[in-house]
C-alpha cells in the first residue's frame, strides 16, 4: 500500500465538486487516511510550491492557491500515486478533456492554473507534501 497527497483547489472547492471529486478516489478503491480544509497563507503556498519558485507561473500559482480554502486529503491504495496521477489527467485541463475526457482535471477544472486538483507526483513529494500539509497548518 502507498500513500499519496490530493489537494482540491479553489476552483474546484468553489465549484462545489468536494464531494464528486473524493467520491471518484473512493470508487477507485483508495481509502482516505485524513481529510482536512484549510486556507493556505501566502507564505504556506510559496513553501509548499517551492520546488517551482523559478518557473515563470510561480507566482500566479501562489495567488491561485490563496485566494480560497482547499480540501487536502491523503489517499492509500495500491501504487497510488501513479494511479491517482493517471485519474486527475494531464495538468491543462483543456487537453485533459481531450485526452482523457473523464480525468478530474477534464470534469472539474478550467485551464492549465485552474485545474481543480494537485497530486503528489512522485515518492519524493508525497513524502514532503504530506507531513506539511498535516502538521502545523491552520484549518478553516
Amino acid at each position: 500500500m502507498q500513500r499519496t497527497l490530493i489537494i482540491i483547489k479553489p476552483d474546484a472547492v468553489q465549484k462545489k465538486a468536494t464531494g464528486k471529486i473524493l467520491d471518484r478516489f473512493i470508487e477507485e478503491g483508495f481509502e482516505i487516511k485524513a481529510l482536512k480544509m484549510l486556507r493556505f497563507t501566502e507564505e504556506q503556498a510559496k513553501q509548499f510550491y517551492i520546488v517551482h519558485k523559478d518557473r515563470p507561473f510561480y507566482g500566479e500559482l501562489v495567488e491561485f492557491m490563496t485566494s480560497g480554502p482547499v480540501v487536502a486529503a491523503i489517499l492509500e491504495g495500491e501504487n497510488a500515486i501513479q494511479r491517482v496521477r493517471e485519474i486527475i489527467g494531464p495538468t491543462d485541463s483543456e487537453e485533459a478533456r481531450k485526452v482523457a475526457p473523464n480525468s478530474v482535471r477534464a470534469l472539474f477544472g478550467t485551464d492549465k492554473g485552474k485545474n481543480a486538483i494537485h497530486a503528489s507526483d512522485s515518492e519524493e513529494s508525497a513524502s514532503y507534501e504530506i507531513p506539511f500539509i498535516f502538521s502545523g497548518l491552520e484549518v478553516v
